[in-house]
C-alpha cells in the first residue's frame, strides 16, 4: 500500500487542483484550496509566473494521477505496461485500471468518504470479493464480482457516515451499488466520461514513451 507523508493539502495546491484526497473536507469552506489556492512554499504566492516544458507537464499530470489514486511509482509503472499491451488507446486503458482497484470500488460505490480510508478498510479486512476476504487494496476487481462488507463490519461508523454523506448522490452505470446490503456488483467497465479526474491520461503515456 502506498501512503502519502506529510500535508496531502500541498499536493491539491501543488497541482493547482483539487484532487479531493480528504474526502468530505475538500468540498467544504476548510479546503485549504478555498484559502490558499496558489503553490505551497515561499515563491509560492508570488507574482512572477513561468512557462512550463513539455516535461514539466507531463510530469505534473502524472504525479496527480499518481496521487489521486494513491499509488507508488513501482505500481503506476506496472499499470502503464499493462495498459499498453492492453488494446485500444492506452491513457483510457490506465484509468480503467485504476478504477477497478479494490480500494476505488468501495470509494465509488460510496463505501468509503476518501480512497485513503477505502485502503484502510480494505487492508484490515472489513470487505470480501465473492464472498472471501480480501485485505489488498490494489486487487483488481472484474466485471460479475460482488464486493460486500464483512458481515462483523455492516455497521462499522466510518462506512456510515460515508454513506449517509452521499445519500441521494449519482451512480455510475458500471457498478450495481446495493446501500442496503452494503455491497457492490462489477457489471462493466468504467467509461471515460465516467471518471470524474481531471487530468490528461496521454500526457502520461507520453511521459514514459520518453
Amino acid at each position: 500500500m502506498s501512503q502519502l507523508r506529510g500535508s496531502v493539502c500541498k499536493l491539491c495546491r501543488r497541482a493547482g487542483q483539487k484532487l479531493f484526497l480528504k474526502g468530505q473536507r475538500c468540498y467544504s469552506p476548510k479546503c485549504a484550496m478555498e484559502r490558499k489556492s496558489y503553490p505551497p512554499g515561499q515563491r509560492g504566492s508570488g507574482s512572477r509566473r513561468y512557462r512550463r516544458s513539455d516535461y514539466s507537464k507531463q510530469l505534473r499530470e502524472k504525479q496527480k494521477i499518481r496521487h489521486i489514486y494513491g499509488v507508488s511509482e513501482e505500481q503506476f509503472r506496472r499499470y502503464i505496461r499493462e495498459a499498453e499491451r492492453m488494446s485500444g488507446i492506452s491513457g483510457h486503458n490506465l484509468l480503467q485500471l485504476l478504477e477497478r482497484r479494490l480500494d476505488n470500488v468501495v470509494y465509488r460505490a460510496s463505501l468509503a468518504s476518501s480512497r485513503a480510508q477505502a485502503r484502510q478498510l480494505v487492508s484490515h479486512r472489513h470487505f470480501t470479493v465473492d464472498a472471501q476476504p480480501v485485505n489488498i487494496p490494489s486487487y483488481l476487481a472484474s466485471v460479475g464480482e460482488q464486493v460486500e462488507v464483512a458481515d462483523g463490519s455492516k455497521d462499522l461508523q466510518p462506512i456510515e457516515q460515508a454513506l449517509a454523506a452521499t445519500a441521494g448522490g449519482g451512480s455510475l452505470s458500471w457498478l450495481e451499488v446495493s446501500r442496503d446490503n452494503r455491497s457492490v456488483k462489477i457489471v462493466g467497465l468504467p467509461q471515460r466520461e465516467e471518471i470524474d479526474v481531471d487530468v490528461d491520461e496521454q500526457q502520461v503515456i507520453e511521459f514514459y514513451s520518453r
